[in-house]
C-alpha cells in the first residue's frame, strides 16, 4: 500500500488520524485503532462510517482483533470483508450497501449491551 497517496483527513468525532486515498474507482477512508482500547475502535469506526454515504466509498479499519461489538451493531448495514494481516492485526473493509447503510445507527459508540 505504500504506493498509494494517502492524505490526512479531518473526521468529526475521531480520536485517531484518518487518511483518504483513491483505489481504482473507490474513495477509501482508513484508520488504525490497533493500539487503542475500548471504546476507541467503536468510536472511530462509527465516525468513519458516516463517510460511507454511497457507492464507491470504503472504510478500512486496522485493529488488534475483530471488533465483535461493532460488527454486532452494524454488520447487517454494510458489506464487510475481513483480512488477517501478517503481523496479527485485522483489517476490516466496510463498503456501502444500498438501502441498508442508511439504516445504521452510527450514534451508538459504546459496545456495552
Amino acid at each position: 500500500m505504500s504506493d498509494l497517496n494517502k492524505e490526512p483527513i479531518e473526521v468529526e468525532g475521531a480520536t485517531v488520524p484518518f487518511f483518504t486515498y483513491t483505489e481504482g474507482e473507490d474513495q477509501v477512508f482508513e484508520f488504525d485503532t490497533s493500539k487503542c482500547g475500548p471504546p476507541e475502535p467503536m468510536v472511530n469506526a462509527m465516525a468513519g462510517l458516516k463517510k460511507i454515504d454511497g457507492p464507491n466509498k470504503k472504510l478500512v479499519m486496522i485493529n488488534h482483533k475483530k471488533p465483535m461489538g461493532l460488527l454486532d451493531k452494524i454488520g447487517e448495514n454494510y458489506d464487510i470483508a475481513t483480512e488477517n494481516m501478517d503481523d496479527g492485526r485485522v483489517k476490516l473493509i466496510f463498503t456501502y450497501q444500498s438501502g441498508e447503510s442508511e439504516k445504521a445507527d452510527l450514534s451508538q459508540t459504546s459496545c456495552g449491551g
